[in-house]
């Protein structure tokens, strides 16, 4: 009986050592857990094929079988050899745009080299050869290139390679043509600021005048004996923001003629895009308080317009969130997304902004729109119908009468429908399976090929004992509503056992963390400290998003107030389970997240024993105007909105230990805030931890940073926690 046990005993020490240890290096260094996938797809004219970026070649695959048939471009090959950052196809698939020396400026907006490269006569070309490049876009016929540079809007003709300069006025800091400001950038998520008319004989472009714009200095220190001054545009709440217009330029006449989107310059144009009708503009203009949102028809030859279509709200237009305006070909409709019945759903209209009907409808969110098949008559769409923490494709017939659900397994699907609506690429995964990429004939929703079944990975998650993703719920402050979260345990967790817990959020207005898909963010982070002796958890508070407008606009004006009580009301709901211990959770987060955290830790003050603070916002009145007012309206008209929610007004009450973590080159959230917040600290006596990375950005990114970082944060954890 004694051999035995020793021999259990043994068998159950060597089980347990197998389990190989995750290091930080793994995926900061070395990317051990990298999620392979499918990129770069563009689907072919002829719908039976598509192209993919691989190996640095573009590599044309038959969507039949999957498998590789032709290389269109060779990275490798060519004269001179380019490493391939991305590419584009013309219309007619005679040429490719080739992005190399890519250079990120900020989060969207980049310069880089462009050539251009004849499938035929397999030669290549440089696009320009008066500087770098930023967002080169072929004419719709493929005989033309335009592109930036510089805050200038420019073109070239591709049968001679003249180039064309279609705006003079461009500098920086001034005008900007072509692209956008840093704010738009950021909060509109888009910086091709010009679109080519469906014949290609215009070019639509915005144009901002950003001198009266107040200028963030942006200390960079670097190796020099001085440090040098970055100086750009950066709108916080309440301040002037750009003076945007759009124009239209001919290209045979050389003429620009201004649209009309109305007297009032204090607004946002978010968004433009030419409808099926090579004279007709299509504008949407917001509010500054972002509560109403038209729709505006530009005729393109005069810049006449009128509004075609309103959407109203009591608190906010979700613009990015809504962002499904499709024309349709038939040239006398279109299709609007709206949150107006309390989720978001499609609504079709004719030109005229007449409501044909509503296509969808239903307790849940469209998530996104994947085709519109007018021959066939069918709306692809991805929903959370079935589950917020799920993602499944579904088909809809335009009369509103057939819908069928074409996803199976259950989890997060995201979908690559091509332009013929006859194949579909699903990038699938679940909680515990790394991601499956798959391709389907849409007609009997068959799979034909995987494409990436990440058995690497499936593979070392096992061998490194990966917590798989438990979820729960539990009630939120108000004690009705129900909230999602999951946790992570350790491999040979026992229930009798004590743990502490680290709470993982963002927060964020809209945001979602808790998904039934694998990974997510600083993922392999929280492995290490389950594997360490920690239980990890992530929660969702109310004002993010998936459950409808009302549990995400609850926070407007008053930013952080009920996401801290949910988080208050989950550390209560953690600290009643039995294997937790009531005196050791603690709560981290990033950017939102980091302001969540820093206000736990203060305004919050007694319930978390450590909390660890990234990029946080201190106080909403530094960061930019399109987002903060989005959800607090300005400070002059908010101001306790802005005050009773802010770390810094409550720096007096930190209890805990405390880590302060910002980048100094962070252009997007100011090291400002955290300088502020510091300060606070300290006047109030308080001790705490800070860290500074020189010139890193909001990412704290670059050379071995990241090492550093989440190395630094697992020490800090398992000291303090």
């Amino acid at each position: 009986m004694r051999l035995i046990l020793i021999s259990c005993l043994v068998v159950a020490f060597y089980a347990s050592s197998a389990q190989r240890q995750i290091a930080v290096e793994d995926f900061t260094v070395r990317n051990t857990f990298a999620q392979k996938s499918v990129y770069g797809i563009n689907w072919m004219k002829n719908g039976q094929f598509y192209s993919s970026l691989k190996d640095n070649k573009v590599v044309k695959y038959s969507v039949t079988t999957g498998q590789p048939v032709e290389t269109i471009v060779d990275g490798g090959a060519l004269s001179p050899a380019l490493r391939i950052d991305d590419y584009s196809l013309s219309a007619d698939e005679t040429k490719v745009l080739v992005l190399t020396n890519v250079e990120s400026i900020y989060r969207h907006s980049f310069t880089a080299q462009y050539f251009v490269y004849d499938v035929a006569q397999k030669t290549v070309k440089p696009l320009s050869g008066n500087g770098k490049q930023s967002y080169a876009a072929f004419a719709p016929d493929g005989s033309k290139v335009a592109f930036v540079r510089e805050n200038n809007l420019f073109y070239v003709t591709l049968a001679d390679m003249q180039e064309v300069q279609v705006t003079t006025d461009g500098k920086f800091n001034h005008i900007i043509n072509g692209t956008t400001d840093w704010v738009y950038e950021e909060e509109f998520s888009f910086v091709d600021g010009f679109h080519w008319s469906p014949d290609g004989k215009r070019l639509a472009y915005y144009r901002f005048d950003e001198s009266g714009v107040h200028e963030y200095n942006l200390q960079r220190w670097g190796k020099t004996l001085y440090p040098t001054d970055y100086r750009f545009k950066y709108p916080k709440a309440g301040e002037a923001n750009s003076i945007v217009e759009i124009w239209v330029y001919d290209l045979g006449s050389k003429q620009k003629v201004k649209a009309d989107i109305g007297g009032e310059t204090d607004i946002y144009i978010p968004r433009i895009k030419w409808t099926n009708d090579a004279q007709l503009l299509s504008v949407r203009r917001l509010n500054r308080l972002q509560n109403s949102l038209d729709v505006l028809h530009v005729n393109a030859a005069t810049g006449a317009s009128r509004i075609v279509l309103n959407e109203k709200s009591e608190t906010y237009v979700d613009l990015d969130f809504i962002d499904n305006l499709l024309y349709l070909e038939n040239g006398t409709q279109f299709i609007h997304a709206s949150e107006r019945s309390g989720y978001k759903h499609l609504y079709l209209y004719d030109m005229n902004g007449k409501l044909v009907r509503q296509l969808t409808q239903g307790n849940f969110e469209i998530a996104d729109v994947v085709g519109v098949d007018e021959k066939g008559k069918v709306l692809y769409f991805t929903s959370t119908e079935v589950s917020p923490r799920e993602r499944y494709l579904y088909s809809l017939s335009f009369d509103g009468k057939k819908k069928a659900r074409l996803s199976a397994a259950p989890g997060t699907h995201r979908i690559n429908m091509s332009s013929d609506y006859q194949f579909y690429i699903d990038y699938y995964s679940q909680a515990a399976k790394p991601q499956v990429v798959s391709l389907y004939k849409t007609k009997g929703n068959a799979v034909l090929k995987v494409l990436e079944n990440n058995e690497a990975l499936v593979k070392a998650q096992e061998e490194y004992g990966f917590a798989g993703k438990e979820f729960f719920t539990f009630k939120a402050a108000d004690g009705t509503t129900m909230l999602d979260g999951f946790f992570l345990k350790p491999r040979n967790f026992d229930a009798s056992k004590k743990y502490p817990v680290l709470v993982y959020q963002y927060s964020g207005p809209g945001s979602q963390q808790v998904t039934d898909s694998w990974g997510g963010s600083h993922f392999i982070f929280h492995q290490i400290l389950v594997q360490k002796g920690y239980i990890v958890a992530i929660i969702d508070p109310r004002g993010t998003g998936a459950r409808g407008e009302h549990f995400k606009k609850l926070t407007y004006k008053q930013l952080g107030k009920y996401e801290l009580e949910d988080h208050l009301a989950g550390a209560k709901y953690l600290a009643s389970l039995p294997f937790i211990d009531p005196s050791r959770i603690g709560i981290w987060g990033w950017s939102f997240g980091g302001y969540m955290s820093s206000l736990a830790m203060t305004k919050g003050a007694g319930v978390f024993k450590m909390g660890i603070a990234v990029a946080p916002v201190t106080n909403w009145r530094f960061y930019d105007n399109i987002y903060t007012e989005r959800f607090q309206q300005t400070p002059q008209l908010n101001a306790s909105g802005y005050d009773d929610n802010s770390p810094s007004t409550y720096a007096k009450n930190l209890q805990g230990n405390f880590l302060l973590i910002h980048g100094t080159g962070d252009d997007n959230v100011h090291f400002q805030n955290s300088v502020v917040l510091q300060e606070a600290l300290i006047n109030a006596g308080k001790k705490f931890r800070s860290f500074y990375y020189p010139d890193k950005h909001h990412g704290i990114q670059g050379g071995p940073t990241r090492l550093h970082l989440y190395s630094m944060m697992v020490d800090y954890v398992v000291e303090s926690l």
